[in-house]
């Protein structure tokens, strides 16, 4: 089993920036970590897709969302199995409950085994 732990999140101004961290620890295959996805829940929204990330070394591979790009930067890790999601000049829209997956790929959310339990991330005019 692996596990997903999201950090990072609170409470910022607009324009503001964070950067959340997603760690995998467990006895299951860290291998999983190979694609990692960012998604978001708005309240009465839908999760969505924010970012991800696969491969490694010179095949490496960043997707990100339209409301992302050029604000949003996915990294990884590898010596730590931790990804992480600079955010930078965040708006009030970009309020939600950010997740972490692995175990999967691509851009949507049933396409992914593993979930992190989310990390709240506000963003205040």
């Amino acid at each position: 089993q692996v596990q997903l732990v999201e950090s990072g999140g609170g409470l910022v101004q607009a324009g503001g920036s964070l950067r959340l961290s997603c760690a995998a620890s467990g006895s299951g295959p860290l291998s999983v970590l190979y694609a990692v996805g960012w998604f978001r829940q708005a309240p009465g929204k839908e999760r969505e897709f924010v970012a991800a990330i696969s491969g490694r070394g010179f095949g490496l591979t960043r997707d990100y969302a339209d409301s992302a790009k050029g604000r949003f930067t996915i990294s990884r890790d590898n010596a730590k199995n931790t990804v992480y999601l600079q955010m930078n000049s965040l708006q009030p829209d970009d309020t939600a409950v950010y997740y972490c997956a692995a175990g999967g790929h691509g851009s949507r959310s049933e396409q992914y085994t593993y979930w992190g339990q989310g990390t709240q991330v506000t963003v205040s005019s």
